[in-house]
């Protein structure tokens, strides 16, 4: 690095995470090597060490770092906005960067910590999307003023989850979704 500062702290986790994250990107989870991330960012394998213990931590890290959040879709109606919600989570899911995250998912099998990670874009911990459609349905007096039960406001993205991780299906039919939104989220919240 002749002629070059050389980087440290944040600047060289940066490089690091954005290398990670094209190999991931480009070559999933099962060609992500440290090699090939410490050669992309132009620094040594210790250097990515000494932030993630392994393999697995950093292709989390990498990740998440591709991971978007999903912006609550705002269609005028709770119903539409589900659908709208599960369709994105549909997209993700069958997309790519997707199949990354299942990749990732059966890679850290064991790993609470690094599960914790990966739920946090995966779907069950996405509360935030769900909230805020629920709230401006309760606005519009389409269901009660009260948030549901933290289940209840996520039910419908965890039995879309349960299409991918328990039927193994490469993507779920949109009759599955409305299926999900009309017989099993509407009733519930209107229940109350």
């Amino acid at each position: 690095m002749s002629g070059q500062t050389r980087r440290r702290g944040a600047a060289l986790e940066e490089a690091i995470l954005r290398a990670a994250a094209e190999e991931l990107a480009e070559s999933g989870y099962a060609g992500l090597t440290m090699d090939r991330v410490a050669a992309r960012a132009g620094t040594n394998k210790n250097a990515l060490y000494r932030r993630w213990p392994n393999r697995l931590a950093l292709g989390v890290a990498a990740y998440r770092r591709l991971a978007r959040d999903i912006a609550p879709p705002d269609t005028g109606t709770l119903r539409g906005d589900a659908l709208e919600l599960l369709r994105q989570a549909n997209r993700h899911w069958s997309s790519p960067l997707g199949g990354v995250l299942r990749e990732l998912l059966v890679a850290a099998g064991g790993s609470g910590e690094l599960l914790a990670e990966l739920r946090e874009h995966s779907g069950e911990a996405l509360a935030a999307p769900w909230l805020a459609i629920l709230e401006r349905a309760a606005a519009r007096g389409e269901i009660a003023a009260e948030m549901p039960h933290p289940r209840v406001v996520t039910v419908a993205i965890v039995l879309l989850r349960n299409e991918f991780v328990v039927r193994g299906v490469p993507s779920a039919p949109d009759e599955v979704l409305v299926e999900i939104v009309d017989e099993v989220y509407l009733p519930l919240l209107r229940s109350r």
